[in-house]
């Protein structure tokens, strides 16, 4: 009797392993995270340093426009534009016209603010008869400038490790050696920060390029049946021509009175000595 009780001990002893293999215990689930206490992002803005990162960074974009416009008048539609810039606190980069009447052209760039550029492009439009062609481009420079931040803040930092040596150095080699150096690190300072304002100019003042052409050009060049109105034109056309020709002329006939009036005159004077 003893021993069936030790056997059935031993027995249920090896069933006890056997079931736990094949029945493993759920791992235990992960804990959540813990959540931000409220008023934690405003408290590491104000710190400054070590701040949570912003979810919209502002970022530099150079934004620039390209117009080709049918007007009705070159001169006006220029005056107009530099208006419209004025009026947006922008002002004209460059300006020409060339050509007369139907073949004048002009050209035009400005600068407005980047938050005006769309409505800037939206009054370029109603100016124009017809809009030929419009394009736009948009360049991020941020990460441009954010480098040149850095390598200005190491730069400066590198000028005032030469000052403190320059007030150390005893050695007249030494201190033309260390003047050297600066004068380099002071001429890429400027170099940096040169171009940190032109990335801000250009990224804070979007510029758009007009081009003007008049309306009488943007019509068909041959037109079906005959016109009065047009062959009128052409006759006063060319009598103002014949005219110009006509006055041009008389001006050098003018102008070379004595050389031709001292030919005449020997001309005659030989005729009048060969009847006598």
């Amino acid at each position: 009797m003893k021993r069936l009780i030790i056997g059935l001990v031993l027995v249920s002893l090896l069933l006890v392993p056997v079931s736990c293999a094949k029945a493993p215990s759920p791992a235990p689930m992960p804990a959540p995270p813990p959540e931000m206490p409220p008023g934690t992002e405003e408290v590491y803005k104000e710190a400054g340093v070590g701040g949570l990162p912003s979810t919209a960074e502002e970022r530099m974009i150079v934004r620039t426009g390209d117009m080709s416009l049918v007007v009705e008048d070159i001169t006006q539609a220029c005056d107009e534009i530099a208006q419209l810039a004025a009026r947006f606190d922008g002002y004209v980069v460059s300006s020409r016209i060339s050509g007369e009447e139907e073949e004048m052209r002009g050209w035009i760039s400005i600068r407005v603010p980047d938050g005006k550029f769309e409505l800037a492009l939206t009054e370029l439009r109603e100016l124009a008869v017809r809009v030929k062609s419009e394009s736009t481009d948009s360049r991020d420079v941020t990460e441009e400038y954010v480098d040149l931040k850095s390598r200005l803040k190491n730069a400066e930092a590198t000028e005032k490790q030469y000052l403190a040596l320059l007030e150390k150095a005893e050695e007249v080699e030494d201190i033309l050696r260390i003047y050297e150096s600066l004068s380099w690190v002071r001429q890429e300072i400027e170099q940096i920060k040169g171009r940190m304002q032109y990335l801000e100019r250009t990224s804070s003042m979007s510029l758009i390029s007009v081009y003007l052409e008049p309306e009488a050009t943007a019509k068909p060049l041959v037109r079906a049946g005959w016109s009065a109105l047009e062959a009128l034109k052409s006759a006063v056309r060319g009598i103002v021509i014949f005219g110009q020709w006509l006055g041009t002329l008389a001006i050098w006939l003018i102008i070379f009175i004595p050389v031709w009036g001292t030919i005449l005159g020997i001309i005659y004077w030989r005729r009048r000595k060969k009847k006598a």
